[in-house]
């Protein structure tokens, strides 16, 4: 199946399976995707009750609809990432950065991370993952950081933005990295791709 295009529909109506298993967030979603391939098996349908991605999708949260006719069902990215070596997974985003967010690096499969739309042009179903790099000074954070809410701190001119299937990048030295809101340690090399329609999720 060809990735989702701009303007095209997009999921079905469809519950979740009985072998599916529910997750309340993204760290979860990514907890159970991390489970299967140490244990060498496929990857579960999971319906979302909440995260990120969740929100992305326009789920509720209400755990008895993800089993009712209610449900839709989306085959979404799942994002693959090389961390000096180290392989992981995430479902929403990976965000590298220094302690007070000077320099950041993002790459997102999901609009949102919390609060904010860091990427308002995300999709979790177009082949790609939206790239940032940024360089920020201490007053510039602050003013980002209030347009992010919104998703209107973009276009910025310290603001470097990419949609690649796959990217690469030397951080120089290593920085503080976060897979779906979860720290899993420093790394200074970072590899990511996107592995497109791997995963079943309900909503």
């Amino acid at each position: 199946m060809a990735p989702v295009e701009k303007g095209q529909p997009w999921g079905e109506p469809g519950a979740l399976a009985p072998g599916g298993l529910t997750v309340r967030s993204d760290a979860e979603a990514r907890a159970a995707l991390e489970t299967a391939r140490r244990e060498h098996r496929p990857f579960p349908a999971l319906g979302l009750l909440g995260g990120d991605l969740c929100h992305n999708l326009g789920g509720t949260g209400d755990a008895d609809r993800l089993r009712s006719p209610e449900a839709m069902t989306f085959r979404i990215d799942v994002g693959e990432a090389l961390l000096d070596g180290r392989l992981h997974f995430f479902v929403a985003h990976l965000v590298a950065r220094t302690p007070l967010w000077g320099r950041t690096f993002a790459a997102m499969n999901a609009q949102r991370r919390g609060k904010w739309i860091l990427a308002p042009r995300a999709h979790p179903g177009d082949g790609l993952l939206d790239v940032y790099e940024a360089a920020l000074p201490l007053l510039a954070r602050f003013e980002v950081r209030r347009r992010a809410r919104h998703g209107a701190h973009l276009p910025h001119p310290d603001i470097k933005e990419r949609r690649v299937p796959a990217v690469q990048v030397d951080l120089l030295r290593p920085m503080r990295v976060e897979l779906d809101g979860v720290a899993v340690g420093r790394a200074r090399a970072i590899s990511a791709r996107v592995l497109p329609e791997a995963l079943t999720v309900v909503v």
